[in-house]
């Protein structure tokens, strides 16, 4: 899914994830990003290394754990130059 969106602008990217969280509401739905905004609000985050589930929780209960979830979220928001970004994904769902 992130592939789709990633030459979208911000703003059309978030509109595509609303829509899509409207759309999955009440059902099971298995999402596979590079992007970690892209998963960020599921139920359950699974994170694969070399075919294994190496880590599962929320995005916050990964957080906490300071693993390999943890590590590549460091990772991207370094990409994206930090700052504003770090405080986004520090934040709990729902309060945006």
């Amino acid at each position: 899914l992130d592939e789709a969106t990633s030459n979208l602008d911000s703003e059309s990217e978030a509109l595509i994830q609303r829509s899509l969280g409207r759309l999955i509401r009440g059902r099971t739905c298995f999402v596979i990003a590079h992007r970690l905004s892209t998963i960020r609000h599921a139920d359950r985050i699974v994170v694969l290394e070399n075919g294994r589930m190496i880590e599962v929780g929320t995005h916050e209960q990964l957080l906490e754990r300071e693993g390999r979830y943890a590590d590549f979220l460091r990772l991207q928001l370094g990409q994206m130059g930090g700052g504003a970004a770090d405080e986004e994904a520090e934040r709990p769902a729902g309060t945006h």
